[in-house]
């Protein structure tokens, strides 16, 4: 797992906003290892049926997909999800082994930081976002670790509830 706990004392802007992502996203796959295949398509939470190991783990990779795939270069959005049922990405992850979905987060996210490392962290978004900005790269790294950590204190709470695994 990339550690970021033991750092230079000068980075510069793109190295700490990418490193902290990588950081996230090793983070993620780190708190899924050698969890059972049961367990990674089981929702303990009642009141979150969708929220599985899976489940978390497929919507990371979806979620990346669509900012830099969708809104930052302004491609079709091809993602799983409909108007009817927004979060399908979450419920067809219980059909696919939780390694297979690891491998693809982990390819997506190599594919991704080759994206972002041929382009500046001031450039524009080809889509803009709800209240009609066009968002800076900068700003989709930030999102996108924010959005993967708040998402592993969910991984978290799932394996700790799941097989009693807990972690740093």
């Amino acid at each position: 797992m990339t550690r970021i706990d033991d750092t230079p004392s000068a980075w510069d802007e793109r190295t700490q906003l990418t490193r902290f992502l990588d950081y996230a996203r090793d983070t993620a796959r780190f708190k899924c290892q050698g969890v059972s295949a049961e367990n990674a398509r089981r929702a303990p939470l009642p009141g979150s049926p969708l929220m599985t190991m899976s489940g978390v783990i497929n919507h990371l990779r979806w979620v990346e997909y669509y900012w830099f795939r969708v809104v930052f270069l302004g491609e079709e959005d091809q993602g799983p999800w409909t108007d009817e049922d927004p979060d399908r990405e979450m419920r067809v992850a219980v059909d696919f082994p939780l390694p297979q979905l690891l491998d693809e987060y982990a390819e997506q996210s190599a594919r991704h930081r080759e994206l972002v490392a041929g382009r500046g962290l001031d450039d524009r978004a080809a889509r803009p976002v709800r209240d009609g900005r066009h968002v800076d790269l900068r700003w989709i790294l930030l999102h996108l670790t924010e959005e993967t950590a708040r998402h592993n204190g969910h991984l978290d709470i799932l394996r700790e509830i799941l097989d009693g695994t807990t972690g740093d």
